[in-house]
Order: C-alpha cells, then structure tokens, then sequence
C-alpha cells in the first residue's frame, strides 16, 4: 500500500513499509518546527498530500471539495497552526479578498440588512466586506465605481437597488473583467449573474390584503421612479385590485423618495382629499410611518379613521404604534444569496447556476382594517 511519510524537510514521500496519516504526519510537523517557522500553504498541501489548490479551497469555503477531505485538511491546518494572509493570497491570486458592495439607496436600514446578510454569506471565506455608496445622477458615477473597484483590486462586486438597474455599470464591469452579481426586483439577464427580489408578488399581496379588507378607495406612495422596485409593486398592487374589479385612481397616487419625509409630505397631500382615502399603501415602510405621522397630527386614528400599509419589515414597522401592517421583504436572506453566489461564480469561472429568487410574504398588524360604513 502506498502511503505518506514526511521527510525532515516537511515534504511527503511514498512509502510501501509505513503509512503516516495526515494528522500524524501533522503532529510530527509541529513537534518538530515548534513556533520556530510559521507553516506555508505549500507545507499545509504536502503533510495534506492534495494540492496548493485544494487548500485554498478548503480556506475559502468552496463547497467543490469533498467532506472527507475538508475535514482531514482542516486538521492539518489546526494542527500546525497555519493563518492565511490576506494580503499575501491576494498578491498570489492578483486580486484581493474584498467584495465590493455597491448602493445608492436612500433607506439606511436597508442598506445595514443587506449588510449583514452579505457578511453571513461571506463567513468563513476568508473574504471581507468594504461598502461604496455612490449617486447614480453623479456626471463621475462611472468613473468613482471604476476608481473603486481597480483601486483595491476587488474579487467581485455585489450590486443593489438602483445601481444593479442600471446597465452602464454592467457594461463597465464586464469591460474590466469584474465578477459581479446583481440583486434585482425582476431578472434583468439570462445568466448566471442575478438575485431576483419580485417585488410585483409583494405588490400584489399588499393590494390583495387591502381590497379583501373592503378598502376600495385607496391611496399608494411610490418610491423614487428610478426605481424599478417601486414600478414592480405598483404594478403588482394594481394587478391585485383589478382581481376584486377595481382600479388605482391615478388622483390617489403620489410619487415619494422612500423616506420618512416624503411618506408624511405625501401622506398630508392624500388627507387633503375629499373624499380622502379608507387606506394608503406606502411602498416602504420608512413612507408608511411618516403617513402614520401625517394622520396622527391631523388628529386621525389608525386603523379607524384610516388604514396603513407599507413594505420590507424593517424594524421601524414594529417600532411604532398601532404596529404597521407590511410586506416582508428577505433583504438580509438576498444579501446572503448574492454573496454565496459570488464566490460560487468565481470558484467554477462563471457557472454558478441559474438565478435565485426570493418570496415576500404579508405581515399583518395592528395598521389596517376594514374601513368604517
């Protein structure tokens, strides 16, 4: 039987007399350098008896080694003590370990669970995280993006709402040879490249809830019109009145920014109105309690003299009263996709599969109710 023996030097060599394991062989590696010499990669592969190359992908997570050997590899790597150096595997492999996220989203805590959800898919890889907020309206737009990513050297880019909508800066990328994944609320390409959020079937669950309450009469707050998620679940709230007989009057929509003050200035133009609305959907939640603010002022009550709605689930909807009834978007759980996908695409050179696709779902609260006869 051929097996591994190591040689004072750390190397393995056959031997048909005596198998030495690779935990063994590990073990007689660090009784015999101690703390006197920091173990290579190179030393991890020849007492693992598997490539430079196996190892690298035991240290970043790739999900192409088999259990077997990821456990045994992972042994060695605690035995000797081996720590990877960030900057000396990026030398290595020409690109650093960063993932670059890149936003203009005027909605902080989106921005902070995409975040997370990004990091909890990056855990164990060995890769970290840097944040580039950008103005997509900018003349320098395209030019800081690239500045960026060729600055540090990114191993891939994750693009969020908006700037994943916009196809200059996937030209570029492509143009420059940067791994990229796209989180979207519709596929935007036919390849391996996105994270589908379908807002439309958020959309539809908010309008259905609102239409099955008896709401018939009732006002919507988009977002920025830049933004594709805000046409999506407009058009799928549309969708869900047409399935009850009703429509969207047009003199009942109003065009917000997804933030706190464009909810209440939009929200206080709606109450205005005679007859006002039974209920408004908001198409975020930041909107939807500056509506709550709106009304609360006017002296109103929610949901009696009106009901509330809004989308995402973010930690603001529960941080009011009555809590806001609302569309729970996966932010986090996108963040997470995008990140896994990204390392999967650039391990196996650009086939990561088809594209992922996450599901809202309604939260129903204290906000909403059937209006008052």
């Amino acid at each position: 039987m051929q097996a591994r023996l190591s040689s004072r030097e750390g190397q393995s060599v056959s031997t048909e007399d005596e198998a030495i394991e690779p935990v063994a062989a590990a073990e007689e590696w660090r009784e015999r350098h101690g703390s006197s010499r920091k173990p290579t990669i190179n030393d991890v592969a020849r007492i693992a008896g598997v490539s430079k190359r196996t190892v690298s992908r035991v240290i970043n997570n790739s999900p192409l080694v088999k259990e077997k050997t990821r456990t045994e590899i992972g042994k060695v790597i605690d035995i000797v003590g081996f720590s990877p150096d960030p900057q000396a595997r990026g030398l290595a492999f020409r690109h650093s370990y960063l993932i670059g996220m890149i936003y203009d989203n005027p909605n902080p805590q989106y921005v902070v669970n995409m975040q997370q959800g990004i990091l909890a898919g990056l855990n164990k890889s060995g890769h970290e995280l840097v944040l580039h907020p950008c103005d997509r309206e900018s003349d320098t737009f395209l030019q800081d993006v690239r500045q960026f990513i060729e600055r540090l050297k990114l191993f891939g880019v994750i693009l969020t709402p908006s700037v994943s909508e916009d196809e200059r800066i996937v030209e570029m990328l492509r143009e420059i040879g940067c791994a990229y994944i796209r989180i979207a609320s519709v596929a935007l390409e036919d390849n391996d490249n996105m994270i589908v959020s379908n807002d439309r079937i958020g959309g539809r669950e908010a309008g259905r809830h609102l239409a099955g309450l008896g709401h018939e009469r009732i006002g919507f707050i988009s977002g920025k019109p830049s933004f594709r998620s805000s046409r999506e679940r407009r058009a799928g709230f549309e969708e869900a009145l047409a399935e009850r007989g009703l429509t969207l009057d047009p003199a009942l929509v109003r065009d917000g920014a997804y933030t706190f003050q464009s909810g209440l200035e939009r929200g206080r133009e709606l109450l205005q109105m005679d007859p006002r609305p039974t209920a408004i959907f908001a198409a975020n939640d930041e909107m939807a309690v500056g509506v709550l603010q709106a009304l609360s002022i006017a002296g109103l009550r929610v949901p009696d003299d009106m009901s509330i709605m809004g989308y995402d689930d973010f930690q603001i909807s529960i941080s009011v009263w009555p809590r806001i009834t609302t569309v729970h978007s996966p932010v986090s759980r996108l963040g997470e996709l995008a990140a896994e996908k990204l390392l999967l695409l650039k391990e196996q050179e650009g086939l990561a599969g088809g594209d992922e696709t996450c599901t809202p779902w309604l939260i129903e609260r204290e906000s909403t109710a059937a209006p008052r006869k």
